[in-house]
């Protein structure tokens, strides 16, 4: 080894003869990291030689992040002696590198520095990578406009060559703008564009990264549920693979929808999970935020002495990577910790860091999340005059920028301090502000309009229809007088012959008349009897004793000052009842919005019940993947009929498992629970009516689906433990749709 140290007299290679000494310990005598090394030490050709360094740090972006920075420098120094293509791919490297690391500075200088070479190299591969990180960095900077510019030039490069692979990419970027600049519908284009290119692409990586981004563009829009379905297709994708470096991404994100809809339990388990992956890859960037997302789990669950650690932990990474927008994060938790355990000078120390930091990258959505704190922090301190100040930049900020899904929160603050300082007036307004926001009012009211506006859609058709159709007769009828009339100023000699044939003609188009009027009149009644089960189906899900019930939870929430418990009740009977509203008059709907129903519901049940029965609900990934459809709400009536007739909440160790799975063609569907049964709720004569309109209505609803699709689905209900005819099972087979094939 002292002679090959004495040969390799560049910076670069006293590394690489440091890295072959220690990495026996570290991989193994037969590691592909050695190998390379060894390759590199007994080339003699130069560029050959530096084609193999390149070839170790791109292993080392794989594998080892703190090993692949550790060179990088060198590599781009070593790039000079040659041509413009290598020097560019020197510098590339360096760019990718230090945006992993998210030492954002670096990565705009380099990217920046990239920019010459479009001009000297005519690669349209070259020009591809060149647009693409020129938009991605003025998207950094929101320079939207501009950062579209070169995305679209860097979309028209990778059309021209033809590669799916990069068209995927080009389209995932697209979309982070759009979503960046608050344009929804566009994001979702483009990132539907890079999902179905990626699917092409056969490539697992670029596929995972496209259902990451879709899943980026739901969270950014509220649609939570949504993001964790589309985050565990990209998890299950990179676990094909053993990408550790997405890995630890999709679990951390996963982790933070998770705690989004309060689930601490699979939020710190998902956080774990990306420290872990992170970990095996030294990315000290992806350390530090697993870090600092278990911190701000800790500080939920009043752990805080562990959320202090693992911040200062995140902290020291951080500061080693100049993470400015990953130190204020951990700033804000640490704040937010310290306020908890009303140290507000300490809390007010890391909330003041925590702006710098984000003033310095211009991060205005995060300065309004610390401006919110810090007017909480004043509240609490009977500051109020400044807490307002505070509370209300964080609200205009989030105007501005529209992060409008944020705002309520600090309404309902903002309603607080007027209550204190007795300002009555004042503290209903923002209340009424807070409610309104989430869609917490005028429930019923909505529910009717919506009903009477989907009946007067439904008629406005069949008008439509039956206009149509008189209009055809009066054409068939016009074309056929036109027919006799030139026949009999004909003086053809096969008279006979045409008459014959025009019969028959005549004959065939009346027949089709006849069978088209038929048809046409069995599909009204088809569209009217959906109409109706819609209306019934509107009427079963706003059910006001439901309605009646969920305020008056949230009242006592409020009376309680229990607010973290009437937030989230509110936010998840808002959601519930616009997902009921928005999709009950719809035929299909997709399997995750069904989830998401499911979800809230069941989550506020058990809210309401005080944690007495447990649920879990399951979807093969391949029906999210599929974008399998379901008809809205036909599970709701049962899982209602468990905890409220079956008396679920009263069973020791009740629960309720809802599955959906594909079979034969066939989405099946479970829903198994343990309460009383059948037998028990048959007493109740109420329950017993209500059980069987549902039934009722369910079975009309797989008829007319059998009729449409030519299958046979059914509709089964059993005992769950037949022996002590305790618990209820329920088994519903439907067609098995999709968006394509409906």
């Amino acid at each position: 080894m002292l002679v090959l140290c004495t040969m390799l007299r560049k910076p670069l290679f006293i590394i690489l003869s440091i890295l072959l000494l220690t990495g026996s310990d570290l991989f193994g005598q037969d590691s592909h990291e050695q190998q390379i090394i060894r390759s590199i030490a007994a080339e003699k050709n130069k560029k050959k030689r530096f084609s193999r360094i390149m070839a170790l740090g791109q292993y080392y972006k794989e594998n080892n992040i703190d090993r692949a920075d550790s060179i990088r420098s060198v590599i781009v120094r070593e790039s000079r002696n040659f041509e413009d293509s290598i020097r560019f791919g020197a510098l590339f490297y360096n760019a990718e590198v230090a945006l992993i690391l998210g030492d954002l500075d670096e990565y705009h200088n380099t990217i920046l520095a990239c920019q010459p070479f479009l001009n000297k190299l005519k690669s349209p591969g070259i020009q591809f990578k060149v647009y693409r990180h020129l938009g991605y960095y003025h998207s950094n900077q929101q320079e939207y406009e501009t950062a579209k510019f070169y995305l679209k030039l860097s979309l028209k490069k990778a059309l021209h060559l033809r590669d799916v692979s990069k068209q995927s990419e080009a389209y995932r970027y697209l979309g982070l703008n759009y979503m960046n600049s608050n344009q929804k519908d566009s994001a979702l284009y483009y990132t539907d564009k890079a999902i179905s290119t990626g699917r092409r692409s056969g490539n697992k990586a670029v596929l995972s990264q496209a259902f990451n981004v879709k899943a980026e563009v739901y969270e950014f829009f509220g649609q939570i549920e949504l993001s964790v379905a589309k985050n565990f297709i990209s998890r299950q994708l990179a676990e094909e693979i053993n990408n550790h470096l997405l890995l630890a991404k999709y679990y951390r994100e996963i982790g933070y929808s998770q705690k989004q809809i309060y689930n601490l339990k699979d939020a710190e388990k998902n956080f774990r999970k990306s420290l872990e992956h992170s970990r095996l890859i030294y990315d000290k960037r992806q350390m530090a935020l697993a870090l600092t997302n278990l911190a701000s789990v800790q500080l939920n669950k009043k752990q805080f002495k562990k959320a202090i650690a693992n911040s200062q932990r995140s902290i020291l990474y951080l500061t080693d990577l100049n993470d400015l927008n990953g130190l204020g994060e951990t700033h804000n938790i640490l704040g937010m910790v310290y306020q908890k355990q009303n140290d507000y000078t300490k809390a007010s120390n890391n909330f003041n860091q925590a702006l710098i930091y984000y003033e310095s990258t211009s991060n205005r959505e995060k300065m309004a999340g610390v401006y919110h704190n810090v007017g909480t922090v004043f509240k609490e301190r009977g500051k109020y005059t400044t807490a307002l100040n505070y509370l209300n930049r964080s609200v205009e900020i989030r105007e501005q920028y529209g992060a409008k899904n944020q705002i309520y929160n600090t309404y309902r603050v903002i309603a607080d301090v007027y209550k204190d300082i007795d300002n009555t007036t004042e503290s209903l307004k923002y209340m009424e502000l807070y409610l309104n926001y989430i869609d917490s009012n005028n429930i019923l009211q909505a529910a009717t309009k919506i009903a009477e506006l989907s009946e007067s859609y439904n008629s406005a058709q069949r008008e439509k229809i039956n206009s149509s159709l008189k209009d055809s007769l009066i054409r068939q009828r016009s074309q056929k007088e036109v027919t006799a009339t030139r026949l009999e100023n004909s003086q053809l000699r096969n008279n006979f012959q045409m008459y014959i044939i025009i019969a028959f003609i005549i004959i065939i188009v009346m027949a089709g008349l006849i069978i088209f009027y038929g048809w046409n009149q069995t599909k009204i009644k088809q569209q009217r009897k959906e109409a109706e089960m819609s209306q019934t189906l509107l009427r079963t899900q706003m059910n006001p004793h439901f309605v009646f019930n969920a305020m008056s939870v949230i009242q006592s929430y409020i009376f309680d000052h229990d607010t973290e418990n009437s937030s989230k009740f509110l936010v998840n009977f808002s959601r519930l009842m616009r997902l009921i509203l928005e999709n009950s008059p719809k035929e299909h709907i997709p399997i995750g919005t069904e989830v998401e129903i499911l979800e809230k519901y069941l989550s506020m049940q058990k809210l309401r019940f005080q944690e007495r029965f447990e649920y879990s609900i399951d979807a093969n990934f391949d029906l999210y993947d599929e974008s399998a459809n379901i008809p809205p709400m036909i599970t709701q009536p049962f899982i209602e009929n468990a905890i409220e007739h079956g008396q679920l909440h009263t069973v020791e160790g009740g629960f309720i498992s809802v599955t959906f799975t594909k079979s034969e063609g066939m989405l099946i569907i479970s829903i198994v629970d343990n309460g009383i049964g059948r037998k028990g709720s048959s007493i109740n004569k109420k329950s017993s009516a209500h059980k069987s309109m549902a039934m009722e209505i369910t079975r009309d609803r797989i008829e007319n689906l059998n009729k449409k699709y030519k299958t046979d689905g059914s509709l089964v209900v059993e005992d769950y433990n037949k022996e002590l005819e305790i618990g209820t099972k329920v088994l519903i087979s439907l067609p098995y749709t999709t968006e394509s094939n409906r």
